[in-house]
C-alpha cells in the first residue's frame, strides 16, 4: 500500500463526500420521491436524515476507493467501519451539543460542522489504514457493525422511532410514512 496514494485519496474524498451529501440532500424532492432517492436521499430535515446522506456519500466513496487502492481488505473494512460510526456520531452529536447552548440551529454552523466531520473522519481512517495496528483482527465485529448500520440505515427512514433524532423540525413529522400521509388529501 502506498501511503501517499491513500493520503491523496482520503483528501479528495473530503470534497467528493461533502459534495455528494449536498446533492443527496436535494435528490428526494428533485426525483419526485423515487424509490432510490428514499434509500439514499434525505426525505426530511431531521438530524437522522442528514446523517444518512453523509453516510451514503461516505460508503459510496469507500467502495470507489477500494477499486483503485491496493489495500489490505480486512484492515480497510475495519477502518471504514470505524470512520462510518465516527462520521455519523459527529453529524448527530454536534447539532445536539451546540443547540443546547444556542437554543436553536444555525445554518452556517450546521454546514461547517458537517464539513469538519467529513475532514476528521477522512483523517481518522487514513491514520487507521496506514498506522501500526492490528485492525484486521477486528474484521468480524466490524462486519457485524456494518450490517447493523445498514439495517438502521434502511429501516429508520421508513419506520423511525418517535424521538428527536428522527423528528423533522419543519413539519414536526417522523420519517417517510408521515411525510407521505401529509401529502394525501
Amino acid at each position: 500500500m502506498n501511503q501517499r496514494s491513500v493520503a491523496v485519496s482520503e483528501a479528495v474524498g473530503c470534497a467528493v463526500i461533502y459534495c455528494t451529501a449536498v446533492f443527496l440532500h436535494f435528490v428526494y424532492p428533485l426525483s419526485g420521491g423515487a424509490a432510490l432517492s428514499i434509500v439514499f436521499g434525505a426525505v426530511n430535515e431531521s438530524i437522522w436524515e442528514h446523517s444518512k446522506i453523509f453516510a451514503a456519500a461516505y460508503i459510496g466513496w469507500s467502495l470507489l476507493q477500494i477499486c483503485w487502492l491496493k489495500v489490505h481488505f480486512k484492515r480497510y473494512a475495519v477502518s471504514k467501519c470505524v470512520g462510518l460510526y465516527a462520521l455519523s456520531g459527529m453529524i448527530i452529536g454536534v447539532p445536539y451539543l451546540y443547540t443546547a447552548f444556542t437554543g436553536g440551529h444555525i445554518a452556517w454552523v450546521d454546514i461547517l460542522s458537517s464539513l469538519l466531520a467529513v475532514i476528521l473522519t477522512q483523517a481518522l481512517t487514513y491514520r487507521l489504514e496506514t498506522g501500526e495496528n492490528r485492525l484486521a483482527d477486528f474484521f468480524a465485529p466490524a462486519l457485524m457493525l456494518l450490517m447493523l448500520y445498514y439495517l438502521m440505515f434502511f429501516s429508520f427512514t421508513i419506520f423511525p422511532p418517535k424521538v428527536s433524532l428522527f423528528r423533522d423540525p419543519v413539519s414536526g413529522g417522523y420519517g417517510l410514512i408521515e411525510r407521505i400521509a401529509e401529502k394525501e388529501p
